[in-house]
């Protein structure tokens, strides 16, 4: 196996949320040391092999993992500041009646070739997951109907045709759609996590580009720290980020907090169908919360 290091890149591209952690104290707890960047290196490669061995990997490449956004805006995305505004607070009254009865499972269908039988979730379940509890309220999105379709959704193995919920929303000629595919479980690790090592927690991944040479993840470090920089080492079946930061120099005394700032790591080359991996738990890196949003290309 040969590993080719991929350069380190501290591209800040904002600061997502930041969580009060304690009192004011020094940051002592915060910065990586050389000989603990090596160790998180090592740490790296070690999972690099493990995960290139011939059951994880191919049990990973084999499901359906999606890595882009799995919801669309109607076509043109929202009109007002308003509509914009309810959607990002989760803001929706269901104005119409909801599908009763629909399939049970679909066919998750790549553009390479390859089709795959997902399980799907069901229209109120997919229309709780954007509305939450949350009910009315000014502004608000009415949702008037929906029924089955499909979407493109950018995977692991590439672009895919996956089953979708059409929502129909009043005032808008196109639909919201939402993905209604069930992920696959990722494989078992061939590794575990590890805890005696330095670095900082990678919280999700946030997006791949379109080419799939850069790869955006969120990392939580202290607010004392510099802007934290993502090490890549890529082999043939997989990609292991970590992340490092040294402390900010010239800082006395400091708010004991923690921040999470999404951080663009550039890779050698697309990523393709290898798997993301976490160095520090030996686990591929996935997204969480609310699904990405998109407009709509029809």
């Amino acid at each position: 196996m040969r590993i080719r290091a991929s350069c380190l890149v501290g591209l800040l591209l904002g600061v997502v949320l930041t969580v009060a952690l304690g009192a004011v104290s020094g940051c002592d707890g915060q910065k990586t040391a050389a000989g603990g960047t090596d160790a998180l290196a090592d740490r790296a490669r070690q999972v690099a092999e493990a995960w290139d061995g011939p059951t994880a990997a191919a049990a990973w490449r084999a499901g359906y993992h999606p890595t882009g956004e799995t919801a669309q805006l109607p076509l043109g995305g929202l009109r007002s500041p308003a509509d914009r505004r309810a959607f990002e607070e989760r803001s929706f009254v269901l104005g119409g009646r909801l599908p009763v009865t629909w399939p049970r499972h679909g066919q998750v269908t790549w553009a390479a070739g390859g089709s795959l039988t997902r399980p799907l979730r069901g229209v109120e379940e997919s229309y709780w997951s954007l509305a939450a509890t949350r009910v009315g309220g000014e502004p608000h999105l009415t949702v008037t109907g929906a029924k089955p379709g499909a979407m493109r959704v950018a995977t692991t193995r590439g672009p895919a045709m996956v089953p979708a919920w059409l929502f129909t929303l009043e005032g808008y000629a196109a639909p919201l759609k939402l993905a209604a595919a069930i992920p696959s479980e990722a494989p078992r690790p061939p590794i575990g996590p590890a805890r005696d090592i330095p670095g900082h927690a990678l919280d999700q991944l946030v997006r791949i580009s379109p080419d799939g040479r850069s790869v955006t993840v969120v990392v939580l470090h202290g607010v004392c720290d510099d802007a934290p920089a993502v090490g890549v080492p890529e082999t043939r079946g997989s990609v292991v980020l970590s992340a490092s930061v040294k402390e900010r120099g010239g800082r006395g005394d400091c708010t004991k907090q923690a921040k999470m700032q999404q951080v663009a790591a550039v890779l050698e080359r697309p990523v393709g169908d290898r798997v993301l991996l976490d160095a520090r738990t030996g686990q591929p890196i996935s997204s969480k919360g609310l699904p990405g949003i998109s407009p709509s290309r029809g």
